[in-house]
């Protein structure tokens, strides 16, 4: 039986899809966002998060932690992970759980008086398709079920369009409008994402291109007029766009990972924001709030 690994599960309300949503963060990613806000769920094995205060010596037998400090190094070659398998405890843990089709559809069935507002499941990340067959079984066992359903992805899988007729509201990021840019900064090109938006603007019936807006990468007003210029040559029928904006929610979240956080920039001003959403409108683009 097919399992996923979730890093995380919720609820949020017109976030993350329409209505009131059971959301699942699924463990892996495939690009190398230095603003991500959920850094724990970057690696495909999972991630060990740290509490330093909380950190116990004992509970590593390898000699990984002294004086309230993780080596990570000790832990890159260590296969059995006692520290969180068999030594539960405050200072240390994996990332992420497996689960069976069986017990999320068990929380999405005992769950369903809660979708109101045309609410339902979201599929996150990380990113969802690193998962793909899982991924693609899970839907399916909510489509069966008549549970309404959203992804939140990347779009750079190949084969992404091959779940279109199992999602209800498709969210897709567009990192940057140049390719070479998106590689050099989150390490993959953006050829199949334009390729995937495009096809999903023609062929999917609700589709949320969301851009997030990072200073000194993607958000001068120049960026602006090439994503407008990009996304107003796109069928508009279904399709909205919203713009989100920097933050470092994640930084204490990297630090916990181990990982360290480089980013140093600051937040965009109200006007900008408001600004960047008419030029969209000018061009005949809706644009979502969420």
């Amino acid at each position: 039986m097919r399992k996923l690994k979730i890093f995380q599960k919720g609820w949020n309300l017109r976030q993350d899809g329409p209505g009131n949503r059971l959301v699942y963060h699924l463990q892996g990613c495939n690009l190398a966002c230095p603003w991500c806000a959920n850094p724990e769920g970057i690696s495909a094995g999972g991630q060990l998060v740290v509490r330093r205060e909380k950190l116990l010596a004992e509970v590593c037998p390898h000699g990984a932690i002294s004086g309230k400090v993780l080596d990570r190094g000790i832990c890159g070659t260590c296969g059995t992970r006692e520290c969180v398998m068999l030594n539960p405890n405050e200072g240390i843990r994996l990332s992420c759980k497996e689960y069976s089709m069986n017990e999320l559809m068990d929380e999405v069935r005992a769950s369903r008086h809660l979708f109101h507002g045309g609410g339902g499941v979201t599929l996150s990340g990380g990113e969802p398709t690193m998962q793909f067959e899982s991924t693609r079984t899970f839907l399916e066992a909510l489509k069966a079920e008549g549970v309404d359903s959203a992804i939140e992805t990347n779009g750079t899988h190949p084969r992404l369009p091959d779940l279109f007729p199992l999602i209800d509201t498709l969210i897709i990021d567009l990192k940057h409008y140049d390719s070479a840019k998106a590689k050099e900064t989150v390490g993959r090109g953006n050829k199949t994402v334009l390729d995937n938006i495009s096809r999903a603007a023609e062929l999917h019936g609700c589709v949320w291109l969301r851009i997030t807006l990072v200073p000194g990468f993607n958000s001068s007003p120049a960026d602006i007029e090439q994503f407008v210029a990009l996304v107003g040559k796109l069928p508009q029928d279904h399709l909205s766009v919203e713009l989100l904006f920097y933050h470092e929610y994640g930084r204490v979240k990297w630090e916990q990972c181990g990982m360290k956080y480089n980013m140093n920039c600051a937040a965009m001003t109200k006007q900008s924001a408001e600004e960047y959403e008419s030029m969209f409108r000018k061009a005949g683009v809706t644009i979502a709030k969420t």
